[in-house]
């Protein structure tokens, strides 16, 4: 627990505002880089930025995925793989709550302690969403990252069904049928 308080907080870094690449890449290609498993946030970065998030309202871990795409122009998606430890980094360290919903689904609510913590690094806060915004405003227009996974995962369902052996006339039919209606939805969009 006392490693999670001290892991990442970087207050240090945030004051002297050295927001260089190993935060949000160099460029279009390091937002993309980032997106595709490199570091885009410090770890203290994004815990200021999830908490800030939920203590603007309570939300589910994919509300604060999506909301994190749309602020950053759609050039960044966090993986659950990072967002949701650190759901569980400050519920362990009492800057949140969290509440099961309908569906199974957890909402998590930020607690005064939270907020006392997002006082004291207001000024690390406001750098965080300021560097989030011009990062937004350079790089969106991109490929929206959740139509890439799309593609990626239609992409590997595609070549995981063939691998499983020959398709009888009545799947071939299926397979094209689906995605010849994928195609026509996409062009009416």
């Amino acid at each position: 627990m006392h490693g999670h308080r001290d892991h990442g907080c970087g207050h240090g870094r945030h004051a002297r505002g050295e927001w260089g690449g190993r935060h949000f890449g160099g460029g279009r290609h390091g937002m993309r880089g980032g997106w595709r498993g490199g570091r885009v946030f410090d770890h203290g970065d994004l815990r200021l930025l999830i908490l800030q998030l939920v203590a603007e309202k309570p939300r589910h871990g994919y509300e604060l995925i999506k909301a994190i795409e749309e602020r950053l122009g759609g050039s960044y998606s966090p993986s659950p793989g990072v967002v949701y430890p650190t759901l569980t980094m400050l519920e362990e360290l009492g800057y949140a709550t969290v509440a099961p919903t309908e569906g199974g689904k957890k909402l998590y609510t930020v607690t005064p302690e939270g907020t006392a913590f997002l006082d004291a690094n207001r000024s690390a806060v406001e750098a965080v969403f300021a560097r989030m915004r011009e990062v937004g405003a350079a790089y969106g227009g991109g490929p929206a990252p959740q139509i890439l996974r799309a593609m990626e995962n239609l992409r590997m369902a595609l070549r995981l069904r063939m691998a499983q052996g020959p398709l009888s006339e009545e799947q071939v039919r299926a397979i094209t049928a689906a995605l010849d209606g994928a195609a026509t939805r996409v062009e009416q969009t």
